[in-house]
């Protein structure tokens, strides 16, 4: 219709007053403008658009080992079945971030710009005993292969208030819309007899290259409280926290309105096992319809996962078998884009 117009006017301009073949003109140049445009953007949906996110990156580690305490990468396209990248050796190598040279417990985040990562990690040599941890690691990337670092002890840090610091565990990070600041939360523990693991956050600065202020608690319940996993359900407007609480069987959760209010704790456990389980992580699916949970069965050496579509009802869906080179420990996972998943082969293999 557009061309047949263009073609009248050029044709045949002596029927129609000057001033308005210019502005059809004008008006139907637009609409080819527009038209053009929305041809390209459907033409690049059918072909795969570059930030579509078509894949899913597990980040873990591979043992107690030092060689082990590094941190890896595997993919998954339907984010239960995993390929390790690199032949499952390390993509970054612990003793280029780590005070102790091994790192356990990599947290990943997509950042709010959509652009930029976020990692975090216990910086911990398991060898020296499960009290040697003192503080965490934080990375900083934009294109998950090129990561800056920050290493951050506690005891050096904060010495007239955290200088018995023994624990730091399995730090994570979360956009707290509230603050407008990501929020790093993590298990903190001192030698003091009457200390156990609970739940503390700090603010990270605008940089993501340190911790804001003091430690400050945000939730225990009534005994070691660990691996905490925070996520945000639209569905029922709540964050939803979950954790592994040592006197229990296993994976527990406590559901706020915000980070930082008093947390309600659910009866039931998440896993669908009676094996020793720890290290929960919990990712919505790329299409939004349902949630991945995962979790470290760590005494039988494999991983489990499960799917929920309202986080109230857990489905078994597999225990992935761990062998040769791909052995997870305590990982998390997020989506990725056609793109970033190119980018990781091609700097990795397959």
């Amino acid at each position: 219709m557009i061309v047949i117009e263009i073609f009248y006017l050029n044709l045949c301009p002596q029927y129609l007053p000057n001033t308005f073949i210019v502005m059809k003109k004008n008006f139907f140049i637009l609409i080819c403008l527009l038209v053009a445009a929305f041809s390209s953007s459907a033409y690049a949906g059918k072909g795969g658009k570059q930030d579509e996110k078509v894949a899913y990156l597990f980040t873990y580690f591979n043992g107690n080992a030092p060689w082990q305490e590094q941190i890896c990468y595997a993919l998954s396209d339907d984010g239960y079945n995993y390929t390790p990248l690199n032949d499952g050796k390390p993509v970054i190598t612990s003793d280029t971030i780590a005070f102790t040279q091994c790192v356990r417990d990599p947290h990943i985040l997509r950042c709010e710009d959509g652009k930029t990562f976020y990692m975090v990690v216990t910086d911990m040599r398991s060898e020296l005993g499960w009290s040697s941890n003192r503080g965490m690691v934080l990375l900083k990337s934009t294109d998950l292969i090129n990561w800056e670092h920050h290493a951050i002890n506690f005891p050096t840090r904060y010495t007239k208030t955290w200088s018995k610091v023994i624990r730091v565990w399995a730090p994570e990070t979360i956009y707290d819309h509230k603050a407008g600041k990501y929020m790093v939360f993590y298990s903190l523990r001192t030698s003091d007899s009457d200390s156990y693991d609970k739940i503390y956050y700090q603010y990270a600065n605008k940089a993501f290259t340190d911790l804001e202020g003091e430690p400050k608690w945000l939730f225990d319940a009534g005994n070691a409280t660990i691996d905490g996993d925070i996520v945000y359900n639209d569905a029922d407007k709540m964050y939803h926290l979950f954790y592994k609480q040592e006197s229990g069987r296993g994976i527990y959760q406590a559901v706020a309105k915000q980070l930082t209010d008093k947390w309600e704790m659910l009866p039931g456990n998440v896993e669908q096992t009676k094996e020793s389980v720890e290290g929960v992580g919990v990712c919505k699916t790329i299409d939004g319809k349902s949630w991945i949970i995962m979790y470290d069965c760590y005494g039988n050496g494999h991983y489990q996962f499960c799917s929920s579509k309202d986080l109230k009802t857990f489905q078994f869906v597999q225990n992935t078998a761990t062998q040769g080179a791909f052995t997870p420990r305590h990982g998390t996972i997020i989506p990725i884009t056609k793109a970033e998943k190119e980018r990781l082969i091609s700097a990795y293999g397959k």
